[in-house]
């Protein structure tokens, strides 16, 4: 379903010249696998998850999505995902339903088709309250649903989901997990990053640990408990880094 092969993102810092933010990372997510993607602050995790997406070019490497090229065939990738990020921007005087019908419409979804979707995305993340109301004025946890109702407007195979509960209070983290298994169920395939390992241990078939731009390891955590010896998420990826090297922000327990 995914292939990540050899990725390389080059970046130029006035201070320190050229650097990879991604370097060379490797990895394969199954169909209707639900794979993670961990590691700390600055490991690549955001830069990797949009080239996969199409919103950045790689500077070396392939990746494939439901069979399409990132780079030689991008529609076909856009068409194939529904991709979550921190940084995505909605239209603020637009309410929740309109916004989504919108993308159905950029999507060239038929209306009837378009408005039974609309009202099962409402149900399934609990819309009811604030569909109609305009998105400035909703809470970060409404926004962050009308943004994942966005990227289900158009029922796509993958799902690529950037910290889709970071800063989000327990109950819309609740809805958000809900949903991410219920696309499981349906056989979609979901690729995410987070910082909160339990959601890892619960939610993942697979996880790669992801340090300095590369994938140090990936497997599943009761494979990589028995490889490691250790018990939790934390102490695995810990195991895998040079205990000298703490510069860096510890993912959250």
């Amino acid at each position: 379903m995914i292939q990540v092969i050899n990725i390389k993102k080059k970046f130029y810092d006035k201070k320190h010249g050229d650097f990879y933010a991604v370097d060379d990372a490797s990895f394969e997510v199954e169909k209707g696998e639900i794979f993670g993607l961990l590691g700390p602050n600055g490991a690549g995790k955001t830069t990797l998850l949009r080239i996969m997406a199409t919103i950045m070019e790689q500077s070396a490497g392939k990746i494939i999505v439901n069979g399409y090229d990132t780079q030689s065939q991008p529609e076909g990738v856009r068409k194939s995902i529904g991709f979550l990020s921190g940084n995505t921007k909605l239209y603020k005087k637009l309410t929740p339903v309109e916004t989504m019908r919108f993308f159905g419409k950029f999507y060239g979804i038929k209306k009837e088709i378009m408005e039974k979707r609309i009202e099962q995305i409402i149900h399934n993340l609990q819309m009811e309250d604030f569909k109609d109301r305009i998105i400035e004025k909703l809470s970060t946890g409404q926004v962050q649903k009308t943004s994942i109702a966005r990227c289900m407007i158009h029922d796509p195979e993958v799902y690529i989901l950037d910290e889709p509960t970071l800063g989000l209070d327990i109950l819309t983290s609740r809805t958000i997990i809900d949903f991410i298994k219920a696309k499981k169920e349906e056989g979609k395939t979901i690729i995410f990053s987070t910082h909160y390992m339990e959601e890892a241990d619960s939610l993942c078939d697979r996880i790669g640990l992801i340090h300095k731009g590369k994938i140090i390891e990936t497997g599943t955590i009761e494979s990589l408990k028995k490889k490691t010896g250790k018990t939790n998420i934390r102490d695995i990826f810990l195991s895998y880094i040079d205990r000298g090297d703490m510069s860096y922000e510890l993912p959250e327990n």
